[in-house]
């Protein structure tokens, strides 16, 4: 923006709308002062004319009225449907987190059975491996002190003769 656009702005219509109408109240007004009437005629148009003056503004003033009421309440209930709707909202997502955090934790119930199970199985074959390791060990120590035991049998047996 430059200086002059800064210094003298752009009116809007509202503006232009309201200069004219009270220059033309103005206007009007000057010319029943100055037209050649007899007083009493001046003072006659002059009442009449404010007494339109006076039914229009109140006729506007009973139109905004109702529209500025009517705002009102389009804006009051716009506003309990928002409220209303984001309590519903709220519920709905506060519902969803229960369900699935019980969700989650039946899921982590349900795991946790799994691992005990499954570490049972381990343990009880574990057990039974380390029993079939003990038991062929033993037959094999046994065996050997078998064989061990024979053959200082058949030394001994055969350097005594």
């Amino acid at each position: 923006m430059n200086q002059a656009e800064k210094d003298y702005p752009v009116q809007t219509g509202s503006t232009f709308v309201k200069g004219a109408l009270i220059g033309g109240l103005i206007g009007a007004a000057a010319a029943l002062l100055f037209a050649p009437k007899p007083g009493r005629e001046l003072r006659s148009d002059l009442s009449d004319k404010l007494s339109t003056v006076a039914d229009k503004s109140k006729e506007v003033c009973a139109s905004v009225s109702d529209k500025a009421v009517n705002l009102y309440q389009n804006v009051a209930d716009k506003t309990s449907s928002l409220a209303q709707t984001v309590g519903t909202s709220a519920g709905n997502v506060i519902s969803s987190v229960k369900e699935a955090s019980a969700d989650v934790s039946q899921e982590v119930k349900k795991a946790s059975a799994d691992v005990t199970d499954e570490a049972m199985k381990t343990e009880a074959d574990m057990a039974k491996d380390v029993k079939n390791t003990a038991e062929d060990a033993a037959k094999d120590v046994k065996k050997a002190s078998e064989d061990a035991a024979k053959e200082v049998h058949n030394k001994t047996n055969s350097s005594t003769y």
